[in-house]
């Protein structure tokens, strides 16, 4: 019983710290100062030898750009940070339509005379021809290659932003699938350790010699329950292990009424399974098969390990009165529904085939699992 509230208070803990805030993975697609200052060099950079190469002239190219960038960036900034969240992101389309226009005809202002009156008279060199005022022609030119340079870095930033919550939703889906396969973990039923607790009972009533026997696997059973649980895979021989105790239990609590033949069979070193995940189907044939059919009962185990796959096949008696072809879903309960989530989480669909085959009065399992 100790273990037993051990093992919830570990979940308990566990699901905790999955959600403080403090656990949260790093980010890697964070903008930094950095990241801001090393785009915006190169692409200073760029663009003069881009217009120094095209003028012939490096001096006029550097002039210009230095004018021409701190307008880019303000412009591009204003955009993502203040514009678009405000407005694009809440559907404002044309009140932000007509602000991304004002702000480059503000733009267009202030470039053409900073660069009348601090760099050349002639503010459009690579025109059609010379020009010294603001024309149309000029000023479309202009507010056009201002909008190429904000949807440039708008484009950047949207696919960032994209990335990140992808990563978030991705991290978000693994937490919740791990915390889903965790609590999948610990559903053992609880009429099995009612049952055993009954049985350990009476048998120390009657001072029987088979009590510390019970009392050590179902020890054993938790132990296991309490530490293998919390890890993604378990050796297969521990789970093997693991299902021969309890498999001990139920041959205790039923005496003479039930049959089990084990047959394994390959080579299980260096084998792992997702943990506690066969228990559920020994479960299932107990609770359903054995535990309601009168008179003697049996069961037959046979695990083969070839290769880099696990061979199962469990095989139980049914009540007589029960017809063939029932449902899996109203003959197997919770504990092959629990199964089946299980290898649809934690496996890939091509490293396992889990088939049920319903004889009427016997019921097989068959799983073939990647190991």
């Amino acid at each position: 019983m100790k273990n037993t509230v051990n093992l919830l208070a570990k979940a308990s803990e566990e699901l905790k710290n999955e959600q403080e805030p403090g656990n949260s993975s790093f980010d890697p697609y964070e903008i930094t100062v950095k990241h801001h200052l090393i785009f915006w060099l190169i692409y200073f950079a760029f663009n003069t030898l881009r217009w120094g190469s095209y003028f012939d002239d490096y001096e006029y190219s550097v002039k210009t750009n230095i004018i021409g960038f701190p307008i880019h960036m303000a412009l591009t900034y204003l955009n993502i940070y203040v514009l678009m969240p405000k407005f694009v992101y809440t559907r404002k389309y044309l009140s932000y339509t007509i602000l991304v226009i004002c702000a480059l005809f503000v733009m267009l202002l202030a470039k053409y005379n900073l660069t009348y009156y601090l760099v050349s008279t002639n503010v459009w060199p690579e025109g059609p021809e010379p020009i010294q005022n603001l024309t149309f022609n000029y000023g479309i030119q202009m507010m056009l290659g201002e909008l190429y340079v904000v949807s440039f870095v708008t484009a950047i930033k949207l696919t960032i932003d994209w990335l990140r919550e992808r990563n978030k939703l991705y991290e978000m889906e693994k937490r919740q699938l791990s915390t889903e396969l965790r609590f999948l973990r610990l559903q053992v039923s609880p009429h099995f350790f009612f049952n055993t607790l009954n049985n350990i009972y009476s048998l120390t009533l009657t001072k029987s010699d088979k009590a510390p026997i019970v009392i050590l696997k179902l020890s054993e059973l938790m132990r296991y329950l309490l530490y293998a649980t919390d890890k993604r895979r378990q050796s297969l021989t521990n789970e093997i292990e693991c299902l021969q105790n309890y498999i001990d239990l139920e041959r205790i609590r039923f005496d003479e009424n039930l049959e089990v033949n084990i047959s394994i069979s390959g080579d299980l070193t260096n084998k792992e399974i997702s943990p506690m995940l066969l228990m559920p189907l020994i479960e299932n044939s107990i609770k359903h098969g054995v535990s309601k059919n009168l008179g003697k009962n049996k069961i037959s185990l046979d695990i083969t390990v070839l290769e880099d796959f696990l061979y199962f096949e469990l095989t139980n008696s049914c009540p007589q009165d029960r017809k063939p072809n029932t449902t899996s879903k109203n003959f197997g309960g919770i504990g092959l529904s629990n199964v089946k989530k299980r290898l649809e989480l934690g496996y890939e669909p091509e490293d396992y085939k889990l088939n049920l085959i319903d004889k009427g009065h016997t019921f097989i399992i068959k799983l073939k699992l990647r190991v």
